[in-house]
């Protein structure tokens, strides 16, 4: 990389070579209207030119009668300006030789405003913030690019910074100067590829985009700000002056200050997905979705109701087709504007933390949308995409993939990455579609895509993108942690990176979701010849940090509902599902639930309804609902359950081979090894009166969790409530216990001393 003294020269080397005090004004003017001046700063402002280097104004006002310059210390009008250019380009000197503070006093339509001239204010960024950006390590990028209300030289206004390395000119366009791009021509920072300006007067709230002309001379579709903190409410597609969030106090220090137990390998994890845009709708009022501030009363209460431990947010960075679910960002640093404000929605996330709930959100650096106003052609080439098809384009879902080895493209994934945590407190991030990352060929045909360096088809760039972006996480922001959303085979996904893995927190378990839910769509007769369904999933269970996914990708596209996918007549259905549920409670993982399913919505989600709130008038349904949360409450106050879910030793088969019975069972421990959980699993409608279990300790074992239970729907087959350990050997262990073992469920019990 060329170092600071080398990006001056770069700089300097930049500067036309006839400024205006040796050159014909008229013919940059006439550069500067066709974008094709390399700097409007050397032309509009203050200069001293010769001859006697007198102080020269220069100034471009369309709808202006008449401009003068105003003395900004004294008041004094030292100059009336004259009209150079039928366009609206005034010019006059000031009969001063030194530089001096001055304003602009314009008459237009009748009114007289004065106003600080934007081109007499020093650059925006520093050199240093332009050499980190051009090396891919300015890890708070977003406090310098975008949209940003400051002071400078004592006057309030905007500060704006957008990078477009290849555009021949960038202006700042809004409501503020009629979206005419002659008026407000940024400056060109060569050596980062970055424009600037400050315009005096602007404030948060302000509508803006840029408008920019490719290195072709071309004028592009308005561009969204990629860095904006904030976006106009789709259609709309203007990015708006928004604010860091320093202004908002936040309430969760108890939370933040212990959320590395929360977030822990050994902690309990269980996750409520939630889409914030149909969890419930209000349709007294148009079926509109619910704002964060209600939805800050509503769901916060539930999910602390229901016992999870988390929340996982579908995407909420803005996007602009609500078909996407929100997996088509446009602004990887704005909340989306749907449900309200970016402190509104600071204030929702506050309140999970004040109820101590960790929050996950759901975070998208695989690709981006087509859209004209977003990343694509943004100066006119392939800037953040790459320019060859094969490498840029998704043809699953017509969308435009990053170019992860350019610096500045992981620079902005980087930087979006911490943003989140930073000024939002996420406490992790759910990185989505990492396969579609990693490999080259993902979806392609032979033909349709480049192999990598080594002729592989390994991302090697997207690689070591992740890899850089999770070492960031964990060490900028204690107690974070990623989540891999990713189906393959690929190794250590969830190991550190210093032993050669990706440096995920935790990964979904695809496998276990697919197979499990394939054995449960089976009627109950033929599961015999698919118990491996069941146990395949042990033998890779501790390869990684697992979560037991059963999200919003199951119930949509066809698949149906959680419920929809069981066996069998209405009872049979719901005693599946429950007894699904305890065998994923049981199981070692963090669990994951997408709304809905925790009480058996029956139709597929659709993104523009509410869940079907009514379902639980049904006593089937409210039990299913009782049944997790009372799983969930177990669940944490259990730590056989979850202290060792990613460690073989807290696992052992008591019996994985009664295939024809359906029926599996198996223990959890505790770290110390003296906490013991059982759960028997009977995936048949056959009730099983004496069924004999080896185990490892004499005393009684308590029906901690019986899905077949009448609170639940069930027939209220079960033990009354334990049972006691027997000194009769069985499957291998020295003491057994005879239990009852219910249709279509799974029991649970813990051991008693």
């Amino acid at each position: 990389m060329p170092q600071r003294n080398e990006f001056r020269a770069a700089r300097e080397a930049a500067a036309p070579a006839t400024e205006p005090a040796g050159g014909d004004v008229r013919m940059q003017i006439e550069a500067l209207l066709r974008g094709e001046h390399d700097n409007p700063f050397y032309l509009l402002g203050m200069h001293r030119e010769p001859p006697g280097e007198e102080v020269v104004v220069r100034t471009f006002q369309p709808q202006a009668a008449h401009v003068r310059v105003v003395d900004a210390a004294s008041g004094e009008v030292v100059a009336e300006l004259e009209r150079v250019h039928p366009a609206g380009f005034f010019a006059g000197r000031t009969g001063r030789s030194e530089r001096f503070r001055y304003r602009l006093r314009r008459d237009a339509a009748g009114r007289t405003v004065e106003f600080e001239d934007p081109y007499r204010f020093p650059p925006v960024l520093g050199e240093l913030d332009l050499y980190l950006w051009a090396e891919g390590r300015h890890l708070r990028a977003y406090e310098k690019l975008g949209a940003h209300a400051r002071e400078i030289e004592g006057v309030a206004g905007v500060a704006f910074a957008v990078w477009a390395p290849n555009a021949r000119r960038v202006s700042v366009v809004g409501p503020f100067n009629n979206w005419d791009g002659r008026c407000h021509p940024m400056r060109r920072r060569v050596e980062g590829g970055v424009w600037e300006i400050f315009i005096p007067g602007l404030a948060p709230g302000e509508l803006y985009k840029y408008e920019i002309k490719g290195a072709g001379g071309e004028l592009l579709p308005l561009k969204a700000d990629p860095f904006a903190l904030r976006c106009e409410h789709p259609p709309n597609t203007a990015s708006i002056v928004g604010q860091l969030g320093d202004g908002y106090r936040w309430r969760d220090e108890a939370w933040m200050s212990s959320r590395a137990r929360a977030n822990a390998r050994s902690a309990p994890i269980s996750i409520y997905e939630c889409h914030l845009g149909s969890w419930a709708r209000v349709p007294e009022e148009g079926n509109r979705p619910l704002r964060y501030a209600e939805l800050a009363e509503r769901l916060v209460a539930y999910v602390k109701d229901m016992g999870f431990t988390h929340v996982e947010l579908l995407p909420i960075s803005e996007y602009p087709f609500d078909g996407s679910w929100g997996y088509q960002p446009i602004g990887l640093f704005a909340p989306t504007s749907r449900f309200g404000t970016p402190d509104e929605c600071r204030a929702l996330l506050d309140r999970f933390h004040e109820a101590g709930i960790g929050m996950l959100l759901d975070w998208v650096p695989g690709h981006f949308p087509t859209d004209a106003h977003g990343l694509a052609h943004f100066d006119g080439t392939a800037l953040y995409e790459h320019a060859d098809p094969r490498q840029g384009f998704h043809h699953d879902w017509n969308t435009l993939i990053y170019n992860y080895g350019r610096n500045e493209v992981a620079n902005f994934l980087t930087a979006s990455a911490l943003f989140w945590l930073d000024r939002y407190h996420i406490d992790g991030l759910r990185v989505d579609a990492v396969a579609s990352m990693l490999y080259l060929d993902y979806s392609r045909k032979a033909g349709e895509w480049v192999p990598n360096r080594y002729g592989g088809n390994e991302n090697i760039e997207a690689t070591a993108f992740l890899r850089r972006m999770n070492e960031l996480v964990f060490a900028e922001h204690e107690g974070a942690t990623t989540v891999a959303e990713e189906s393959t085979a690929w190794p250590a996904v969830s190991r550190p990176t210093y032993v050669g893995g990706l440096g995920f927190g935790y990964k979904w378990n695809m496998g276990w979701m697919h197979d499990t839910l394939r054995y449960m769509s089976r009627d109950p007769i033929y599961r015999r010849f698919h118990h491996h369904d069941l146990t395949f999933g042990l033998l890779y269970a501790f390869s990684e940090n697992f979560v037991l996914p059963l999200s919003h990708d199951e119930v949509v596209h066809g698949k149906g509902s959680l419920i929809g996918r069981m066996p069998g007549d209405r009872w049979q259905k719901f005693a599946n599902l429950r007894a699904y549920f305890g065998f994923m409670f049981a199981h070692p993982g963090k669990k994951l639930l997408f709304m809905g399913g925790e009480f058996g919505q029956e139709r597929e989600w659709n993104h523009d309804s509410s869940l079907d709130w009514h379902l639980l008038n049904d006593p089937f349904h409210h039990g299913v609902q009782d049944l997790v949360r009372d799983l969930n409450h177990l669940y944490r106050g259990s730590p056989a359950m979850y202290e060792l879910d990613c460690e073989p030793q807290g696992f052992e088969w008591i019996e994985a081979s009664d295939s024809d019975n359906c029926v599996l069972s198996f223990l959890r421990r505790d770290r110390t090894g003296e906490r013991i959980v059982i759960a028997v699993c009977n995936f048949t409608p056959v009730v099983h009166p004496a069924y004999r279990l080896g185990v490892p300790k004499p005393g009684r074992y308590l029906e901690r969790i019986n899905t077949d239970s009448s609170l639940y729907g069930g027939s209220n087959v079960g033990n009354a409530g334990g049972v006691a350990a027997a000194s009769t050997p069985s499957h291998g262990r020295p003491y057994s216990i005879e239990i009852t073992l219910p249709p279509l469920a799974t029991v649970i019990f813990e051991w008693c001393p």
